[in-house]
């Protein structure tokens, strides 16, 4: 098979059945966390494209999402570990408490917007502060639907995004 027909191969369709029980593992990890914790919440799981996708709700206050995020990526990563513990494979799960991450994706959307036109005015490139990966993501991906193109410089977790003229 040449590199161009490798290229177009089709990506396997995710298994729907395996990302599901990813989400039951981090549930259930996740309400035993908040019963050790003493805090009330109900978990929602749901898998979306390539991932499964667990969401805390009803939870009052940010304990659980800590500042710019970070406790909610510390929870994150142990409850890829807990899923990972029992099913021996890699989890890409995501976790959201609170509806944290999409008011965090709408604002980094506006901002990848808003600095794109920022450089298509000025034609200089323009870097940002440090990310995660999951808001770098957020970011390329609004400042490619502004017709411009961006990239990821730096080394974890000082890595960031620069944004470049056409």
């Amino acid at each position: 098979m040449t590199e161009a027909e490798e290229t177009l191969k089709p990506e396997p369709a995710p298994d729907v059945d395996a990302l599901e029980q990813e989400g039951e593992i981090a549930a259930d990890y996740l309400e035993g966390l908040l019963d050790i914790a003493d805090l009330d919440g109900d978990i929602d799981m749901d898998v979306e494209g390539d991932r499964a996708v667990v969401s805390v709700v009803g939870i009052k206050g940010d304990d659980l999402v800590g500042p710019g995020g970070e406790v909610l990526e510390a929870l994150q990563e142990l409850t890829r570990l807990a899923v990972h513990r029992q099913t021996g494979e890699r989890s890409r799960l995501m976790l959201d408490v609170g509806g944290y991450r999409e008011r965090r994706r709408t604002e980094l959307t506006k901002l990848g917007t808003d600095i794109a036109a920022d450089v298509k005015r000025s034609g200089e490139p323009k870097s940002l502060q440090p990310m995660t990966p999951f808001e770098r993501k957020i970011v390329h991906d609004a400042v490619a639907a502004a017709g411009l193109r961006s990239e990821s410089e730096g080394e974890e977790p000082r890595r960031f995004v620069v944004v470049l003229p056409a």
